[in-house]
This record gives structure tokens, C-alpha cells and sequence, in this order.
């Protein structure tokens, strides 16, 4: 982002402010570059932008794949039609009939590191008000990637839920998730 090593070290004195102000502009570049879709990626049945409203989308805890609710109704009038038990339509595992049933359906996936998994589980945390679970799941999946998470963080760091409100770090996963 900066000058090559070699301009820094022959005369970047001369010309400082110009390195500054190049290396600021070429991080803005990369910071507000338009992604060619959205993070979400396409549903994986009928291969459509997800939208970008979590309420257009469903995530199936079975798999960890994000549907779009037109292929989820979809699945639900094929199976009522054809008297078939509640599937998933990606992997056709059997709907968890509790809330129990799902949260292991998610920590079997959370076991195999799926980002996915773990930030569900770490919204699910978060409603239940225990901010240290949401803290860790969505840090997890932040390692591994996960923007939504790095968003979710910095709304932890912002409102200082379960972590000391901290404007840096705040700063630092918003950049991440974009």
C-alpha cells in the first residue's frame, strides 16, 4: 500500500505526504470496491442471488446452506403434495422437530468449523442474552471468514454487549465485513 521499500528508503523523505495520501486512496479502492455479487452467494437450488434481507432466506441447520424462501416454499407445497415428511432440500436430512433437535443439528456443523453454524449459533446466544456464547461463536466464524460475523462484532463493540465498547476494534470488523 505504501511506496516500494526501496523508494521509502532512497527518498520518501522528499515526497512523505504524497506516500501518505497515495497509500490512504488505494485502501479506500480495495475498502469500497463493489463485490461482483452479494456475500451471501446464490441459493444453492435454483442457483439466484440471495437477497439480501435476512428475512428473504432461510438457514437450514442440517447443512448450514442459506435457501432462498422461494425454493423453502417450494420444498413445503412438493412435500405436502406428495404427503412426504419435512425435509431439507439440499441434503434431505429430516426437520428437527425441537429446538433442540436443531441446536444439535447445528453443533454437528459448528464440530466441522462451518462458519455458518456458528454465527446461527452465535445469534441464537445473543438472543437468549448470554453476549459471552455470541462473543465467542461469532468470533470463531470471523476467523474463518464469515463477514456477517466481523459485522456482528462490531455491533458488540459498538453498544459494549459483552465486550468494552471499543471504537478501534468496532472500526476494524466493520472493514472486515465489507
Amino acid at each position: 500500500r505504501d511506496c516500494s521499500v526501496k523508494c521509502q528508503k532512497e527518498h520518501r523523505p522528499k515526497h512523505k505526504k504524497e506516500c501518505k495520501k497515495r497509500s490512504a486512496e488505494l485502501r479506500d479502492e480495495i475498502l469500497f470496491r463493489q463485490p461482483e455479487s452479494s456475500g451471501l452467494g446464490d441459493c444453492p437450488i435454483c442457483c439466484i442471488p440471495l437477497p439480501i434481507s435476512a428475512q428473504g432466506s432461510t438457514l437450514m441447520a442440517c447443512c448450514s446452506k442459506t435457501i432462498c424462501n422461494g425454493c423453502a416454499h417450494a420444498n413445503t407445497i412438493h412435500l405436502l403434495e406428495e404427503n412426504l415428511e419435512e425435509s431439507c432440500p439440499f441434503c434431505r436430512h429430516s426437520a428437527p422437530d425441537s429446538d433442540d433437535e436443531t441446536k444439535k443439528d447445528l453443533m454437528r456443523r459448528i464440530e466441522v468449523n462451518d462458519p455458518s453454524a456458528m454465527r446461527h449459533m452465535g445469534t441464537c446466544c445473543h438472543q437468549e442474552e448470554d453476549y459471552g456464547g455470541a462473543f465467542e461463536y461469532y468470533t470463531k466464524a470471523a476467523e474463518l471468514g464469515d463477514a456477517t460475523a466481523h459485522y456482528l462484532l462490531s455491533c458488540m463493540y459498538h453498544a459494549g454487549k459483552g465486550v468494552r465498547r471499543d471504537e478501534k476494534k468496532k472500526v476494524y470488523h466493520l472493514e472486515e465485513a465489507a
